[in-house]
């Protein structure tokens, strides 16, 4: 860890995002979390996929942070997870085309992230969902008042 990163603030997020059904109308939620302080986010769509609600989840929460921060950020979409740390250069560099030749499906959501991204040092975990995390159980009920609430 850098010297700088040491004097950033310390957050951990999770997110996460679904329909019912998929597609249709979809919810997603986040908890960020740091020094003891919790902030819940939440939202909704009423015609969307399980991956969008995933996706913005994670953009959201980032953008709700004020400053650079050092973030380990927990989701149990490996979509999210893998295009966040393994496939976005790829798709970057072909100029947002996926491995097919095709036009990356979400680029809107994937470049808010990557965006609001640039500002902090963050660590990409993947939860298994369902499985008792605490944490990871209750974004998914954000997100789902998030898809009731519309």
């Amino acid at each position: 860890m850098s010297e700088a990163s040491s004097e950033r603030p310390r957050v951990e997020i999770w997110t996460d995002g679904g329909c019912k059904p998929n597609p249709g109308p979809g919810g997603w939620g986040a908890l960020l979390v740091c020094r003891g302080q919790e902030k819940e986010l939440l939202g909704g769509h009423p015609e969307t996929t399980n991956n969008r609600m995933e996706l913005t989840a994670a953009a959201e929460a980032l953008e709700a942070l004020k400053r650079p921060c050092v973030v380990t950020l927990h989701t149990d979409s490996e979509y999210l997870r893998n295009g966040i740390t393994r496939w976005h250069t790829g798709w970057v560099r072909r100029k947002w085309r996926n491995a097919a030749g095709d036009p990356v499906a979400n680029m809107d959501l994937w470049q808010r992230i990557l965006n609001a991204a640039k500002a902090h040092e963050i660590e990409w975990l993947w939860v298994k969902g369902h499985s008792g995390d605490e944490n990871n159980e209750r974004v998914d009920q954000l997100a789902t008042r998030g898809r009731e609430e519309l």
